[in-house]
């Protein structure tokens, strides 16, 4: 394993388990526990942790962006509520675009029932996801690639998502706040995701329970930019008249 590689995946640890200890780094991955420790320090320098005894834990005032394998397997249970929701909305010979999220894989699976879908998506995680959807067409945004997210951002992949019309976008946010509206933590993920609500006639935000009253960096949009909001569990009475009052429907699990 590259030593890059092994840092990345010290930083999902460290970012599922806030803390690692060195002892256990150096018998898992089979290297000195000085190998280990410039792992850490490296990790320390770039603001992601913090060294202590024996180990290190999470740089908690750190802005972080957590990376995607570990987003894909927090609330699994809630993504695959929503997931289920969305697939009721769309029909055999839709088309659509998914956002790069990890809340979109499973949505992307939950699609698999049906037919002849046209999908949009800049999520490398997506296209994998759907390579045996032979009845489908499966399109790929281009774009700069992003690792920590699995996805292909920036003006290419805005210049392509501006050339479709679909029937239907779905985006996730990380903070979704009654002032703020719906954020993202990074800009070019935020201007994707506003590009594809453009496109489309339905514009679904698909956000589980976790992220309302968060806000984060940079703002996607309002609740004027979207009409189905998706979630996993009853939003409060409050949340609830905001969306009547504006328009838009909220479906979330009976």
């Amino acid at each position: 394993m590259l030593a890059i590689e092994r840092r990345k995946e010290i930083l999902e640890k460290l970012q599922a388990e806030h803390r690692v200890v060195v002892s256990e780094l150096s018998q898992n991955y089979g290297v000195s526990e000085e190998t280990i420790r410039r792992d850490l320090e490296k990790l320390e320098n770039e603001g992601y942790a913090i060294k202590s005894y024996g180990g290190a834990v999470i740089n908690e005032n750190a802005s972080l962006d957590f990376s995607f394998n570990v987003r894909k397997n927090r609330n699994i249970a809630g993504k695959q509520q929503i997931a289920k929701l969305v697939s009721r909305m769309v029909h055999d010979g839709d088309s659509l675009m998914l956002d790069a999220s990890s809340t979109a894989v499973y949505i992307a699976r939950a699609l698999k029932e049906k037919k002849n879908l046209v999908v949009i998506t800049n999520s490398i995680e997506i296209i994998i996801e759907l390579l045996d959807m032979t009845d489908w067409k499966v399109l790929s945004t281009g774009g700069a690639s992003r690792v920590s997210s699995y996805a292909l951002v920036g003006p290419q992949t805005d210049q392509m998502l501006k050339s479709y019309h679909v029937d239907r976008a779905v985006v996730s946010c990380k903070g979704f706040d009654l002032d703020a509206g719906f954020t993202d933590s990074d800009e070019l993920h935020a201007n994707n995701k506003k590009t594809m609500l453009e496109a489309a006639k339905e514009r679904i935000l698909a956000v589980d329970s976790s992220k309302f009253g968060e806000t984060a960096f940079v703002s996607i949009g309002t609740l004027a930019d979207v009409t189905v909001i998706v979630t996993d569990k009853k939003p409060d009475d409050e949340w609830l008249q905001v969306f009547h009052a504006a328009g838009v429907d909220c479906v979330y699990p009976d």
